[in-house]
């Protein structure tokens, strides 16, 4: 999970899109626990305050939940999670569109280069 951060964005959010990215990937599991804040810090090499910052956001986004004494846990919610992976789905088909808009694309030339590719075999499904 260690990595390069980009300048111009709070470290403390990047972290908290990478955990959110692996609890939709299946990295990480409904229930599991999350390294200490310790152990995490060292991971990605940030201050441990950085990562109570995270623990703290990902609690206030109902995707983590810390047990006292216990540590911090994924949700075990799974609406939770099936909305998680919708919300960072939408997001970032919206960045691409405004992307492709930005640059002057219509909608249906998107679409239709989506369906060239499928056509082509370059879907990773």
């Amino acid at each position: 999970m260690a990595g390069d951060f980009i300048p111009t964005q709070p470290i403390y959010l990047q972290l908290v899109q990478r955990i959110c990215k692996q609890i939709v990937r299946g990295d990480l599991s409904a229930g599991e626990k999350l390294p200490s804040q310790r152990d995490m810090a060292i991971q990605v090499g940030v201050n441990p305050n950085t990562v109570q910052r995270v623990y703290t956001e990902l609690e206030r986004i109902t995707v983590a939940e810390t047990r006292r004494g216990q540590g911090t846990f994924v949700t075990r919610d799974e609406d939770r999670l099936l909305r998680l992976r919708e919300e960072l789905m939408g997001s970032y088909v919206a960045a691409f569109l405004g992307d492709m808009r930005e640059m002057g694309f219509t909608l249906e030339e998107i679409l239709r280069s989506f369906k060239e590719c499928e056509t082509l075999g370059l879907s990773h499904e």
